[in-house]
């Protein structure tokens, strides 16, 4: 009985985390429609944050690759004077992407919905 205590506080400590991720990303992170992304991604850094060899399988054109795996070590290259606009394959890696970028005091983020396999504009492939 006593483990069952132990497994339902467990669900419990993880729902509330997941809940509360979902909403901290919604609050720092801004979801653009394809149409919205071209219109601004040009004025921005475009940051593919998928891994190297899904970024070499395709990937918007002008993108620059800094996998998710990679992001702590690699923030600096990102400036924080620029709108930074994120992707990643389903929109999932750049939620967190996100979330470590507003950490290091970048404010203004931007994500495809829906990621990459959702994008129908030109593509380059490596």
């Amino acid at each position: 009985m006593e483990s069952l205590y132990i497994l339902i506080g467990v669900l419990v400590v993880i729902i509330l985390y997941s809940t509360y991720t979902y909403f901290r990303q919604k609050r720092i992170l801004r979801p653009l429609t394809e149409e919205e992304f071209k219109s601004g991604y040009r004025k921005a850094q475009l940051i593919d944050i998928r891994e190297q060899r899904e970024f070499e399988g395709g990937h918007i054109l002008g993108a620059r690759n800094i996998p998710l795996s990679q992001l702590k070590m690699r923030i600096g290259e990102i400036r924080s004077d620029k709108p930074v606009y994120l992707y990643c394959q389903n929109g999932m890696r750049s939620g967190r992407a996100a979330q470590m970028l507003h950490k290091k005091g970048i404010q203004d983020l931007y994500q495809l919905k829906g990621g990459f396999k959702k994008w129908t504009g030109k593509i380059k492939r490596k």
